[in-house]
């Protein structure tokens, strides 16, 4: 399968943003639930933070077509975990980065957790 990265316009405009809209599944009647996006090299990377059966995390790995929300716009996406550890690095570097809030600091330290590590997945352009 096609690795196909989501339009360069699209990924700008999650990384000027804090939060990213995604609903999980195809046909899913979850909806939409704010996650923390990092842009990475024009890649579109999130980490799920309760990684609880149900939630958005694991209906992925059971349905990897879903939803996210950029602006007023839906755009389908398909969802790919993250293997690679150097990438989980420079997300964790990136998160950092990008919420250094003192109310951000509890989650940018909590995403460095090895369940969150594994819980990375990476937005490609998909059809739902």
């Amino acid at each position: 399968m096609t690795r196909r990265l989501l339009p360069r316009s699209v990924a700008a405009a999650i990384d000027r943003s804090k939060i990213l809209g995604v609903r999980a599944g195809r046909g899913s009647t979850h909806r939409f639930i704010g996650v923390w996006p990092i842009v990475l090299d024009g890649r579109v990377f999130a980490r799920s933070w309760t990684v609880t059966r149900g939630g958005w995390y694991r209906t992925f790995l059971e349905d990897p077509r879903g939803t996210i929300q950029v602006a007023e716009r839906e755009i389908p996406v398909r969802a790919v975990p993250v293997r690679s550890e150097r990438l989980r690095d420079r997300m964790e570097r990136a998160y950092a980065e990008k919420y250094p809030t003192p109310g951000s600091r509890k989650y940018v330290r909590g995403f460095r957790a090895a369940r969150r590590r594994e819980a990375t997945v990476e937005f490609l352009a998909g059809r739902s």
